[in-house]
């Protein structure tokens, strides 16, 4: 301690010889210790004293600093750090990070940038200190993932534009890697024309903007269409400022829908509906053209920002109807085939974009109207009349029913009034039934002529659509052509011989069938259902009769006409009583008859009159 002591006062004093001398100098400076002891005291560090460290100059100490941060890589540390690729093998990437060794990444992290080279200047995290080998083990996936959202989020913001590996497809578009982030790339948004196969863009490095981040969800969307439509838009702007109705420019067939085709004509988009295709009918767009075809189109019309523009095909040819001979007039025998069929008739195709209408009235002589489908099909070949013509209007009627000769013709000989016949119930109304005897020959039987004896609500209730019946022909009008016809008339009118059985006054036993408002009914066969009024069910003991009570019952009426029996069962028990008042009253009426003066009386009174005034008596 005292060897220690005396040396640490040797110090001092030398020290203070060198300083003593440095003052003597001139341009010497002053030194803390010579200006303010009582600072450098303080401010003294005695533990470098103490240990015997010099000072080192702060300037060195920078520099110093600054040659380790250069070239002195912390192994332990999870920093991302740049390093140079210095070697590429066929799997790996040797990079230099100024560490003791080289590290080793896996070219597979690198297939978002194939053109990697030597040279390029990389961001790795140390992934493995040392494996058994020695080797430093880095990891460029890592290190981007990292740095992937502050680079994606300024992307975004700043609209720069990066680089994607097209990793797969999905639902609705691609899975693009993007710094190491999976992203979705739209279907919508890869390119400005629509995309008819997705399997040719994975694996390809691309260029895309980020148009969308999802925080919350972390999920990116990008677009590689957003690239190129700055360009379009320039192409559009100038093709559109040259756009003149009835000019003719040369597009491609970009999309086909059921409405029409989409043809690009260089940037800009326009329609030809499925009617501006063809002059003909067709089914659908893809039987005139076809995707990527290049063809002519006129413009027809477009809005006022010629962002709508409505293309034509057909308008490069001459209208079909031009080319219409002069011959072809009204009453010419024509071929055609049957192209559209609606409710109201068929569509009939007779040359190339010329069709005329054959209405459903035109295709049956039969006035009761069926659809046209009952007559016709689509793809038929028909040969028709033609009705009308009016080439200016481009419209032509035709008829097929013209074909056969008229069946009302000779009417009067076939279907007389009374002759019997045979049809098929073709359609119901509320008021009776179609029957068609032949075609073109239809015959209305009212439902008050289909029985004679059911009382029939509906001519369903009696007979079904498709069922033959026997009819006889009532009554006949040509001109209007109506034929009326009957059913029940086929057969002998039964309430003819009921009229007899059942005259007022009879008597016949039955049974209560139901008990009605006002009465009830008791039926005598098939046919003939006879009404009771309540007060003529009274029994001879004063009770009513009730369902299923049989009892004998005399008709009170009976007209046939009206098909209506009226029966009671209280006249049979009260008859005598009838009777004895019956009498009473002739008696009645002939003592008031013999009380009369007859007219021998009266001439015989007035005589005596007579002579009583004349003065003779």
């Amino acid at each position: 301690m005292a060897d220690k002591a005396n040396k640490e006062e040797v110090q001092v004093e030398d020290t203070a010889v060198a300083q003593t001398e440095e003052t003597t100098k001139p341009q010497r400076e002053v030194s803390l210790k010579e200006s303010n002891p009582e600072k450098f005291l303080k401010e003294f560090d005695w533990h470098n004293y103490e240990e015997g460290i010099d000072p080192i100059d702060d300037g060195k100490l920078e520099e110093f600093e600054k040659l380790v941060a250069e070239n002195f890589v912390d192994t332990l540390d999870d920093e991302v750090v740049e390093g140079k690729v210095v070697y590429i093998t066929d799997r790996d990437a040797i990079i230099d990070i100024n560490a003791k060794s080289e590290g080793v990444v896996s070219l597979n992290e690198f297939r978002y940038n194939p053109d990697l080279k030597v040279g390029d200047k990389v961001e790795v995290l140390i992934d493995v200190r040392e494996d058994s080998t020695g080797q430093l083990i880095l990891s460029h996936r890592k290190a981007r993932t990292i740095k992937a959202w502050d680079r994606v989020n300024a992307a975004h913001d700043q609209g720069t534009i990066v680089n994607g590996y097209v990793k797969c497809r999905t639902k609705g578009g691609m899975i693009v890697d993007v710094f190491g982030i999976e992203a979705f790339l739209p279907g919508s948004q890869i390119d400005v024309k629509p995309i008819r196969d997705y399997d040719v863009y994975v694996g390809k490095t691309m260029e895309f903007k980020v148009v969308k981040i999802n925080h919350e969800f972390k999920n990116v969307v990008v677009s590689h269409k957003a690239l190129i439509e700055a360009d379009i838009e320039e192409q559009k702007k100038e093709i559109i400022g040259q756009l003149e109705k009835g000019q003719v420019l040369e597009g491609v067939v970009k999309n086909i829908t059921s409405y029409g085709v989409f043809v690009d004509l260089g940037g800009v988009d326009g329609l030809v509906h499925i009617t501006d295709l063809s002059w003909s009918r067709i089914n659908h767009p893809n039987e005139i053209v076809e995707l990527d075809q290049k063809l002519n189109v006129v413009i027809l019309d477009f809005d006022e920002d010629k962002t709508r523009i409505q293309l034509g095909l057909k308008q490069l040819n001459p209208h079909p109807w031009e080319a219409l001979g002069e011959e072809l007039k009204v009453g010419d025998k024509v071929k055609g085939k049957v192209v559209v069929i609606a409710d109201y008739g068929a569509f009939i195709e007779v040359a190339e974009g010329v069709e005329g209408l054959i209405h459903v009235s035109e295709m049956s002589w039969s006035t009761h109207l069926r659809s046209a489908q009952d007559f016709v099909n689509v793809g038929d070949e028909v040969e028709a009349v033609i009705l009308t013509m009016d080439k200016e209007e481009r419209k032509m009627s035709l008829g097929i029913k013209q074909m056969t000769p008229d069946p009302w013709t000779d009417i009067t000989k076939k279907y007389p009034v009374g002759s019997r016949h045979k049809g098929i119930v073709r359609n119901f109304t509320n008021f009776g039934v179609f029957v068609e005897l032949e075609e073109g020959i239809d015959g209305l039987i009212y439902i008050s002529d289909l029985s004679w004896t059911k009382k029939i609500k509906h001519p369903s209730e009696f007979t079904n659509i498709g069922d033959e019946l026997e009819v006889v022909v009532l009554e006949l009008d040509v001109e209007g052509r109506k034929l009326s016809l009957g059913h029940k008339q086929t057969e002998e009118n039964p309430w003819d011989k009921y009229e007899d059985e059942f005259a007022v006054g009879t008597k016949h036993t039955a049974t209560i069938d139901e008990v009605v408002d006002k009465g009830a009914t008791v039926k005598f066969n098939d046919d003939i259902v006879a009404f009771v009024p309540s007060r003529h069910l009274e029994k001879e003991d004063g009770s009513m009769l009730k369902k299923g009570d049989e009892a004998e019952f005399q008709i009170i009426e009976f007209n046939k006409e009206f098909k209506k029996v009226v029966a009671s069962h209280m006249v049979i028990h009260k008859e005598e009583e009838a009777k004895i008042v019956k009498a009473a009253a002739k008696k009645q009426a002939q003592e008031s008859e013999e009380a009369k003066p007859t007219l021998g009386d009266a001439n015989a009174k007035l005589q005596e009159l007579k002579d009583k005034m004349d003065g003779k008596k």
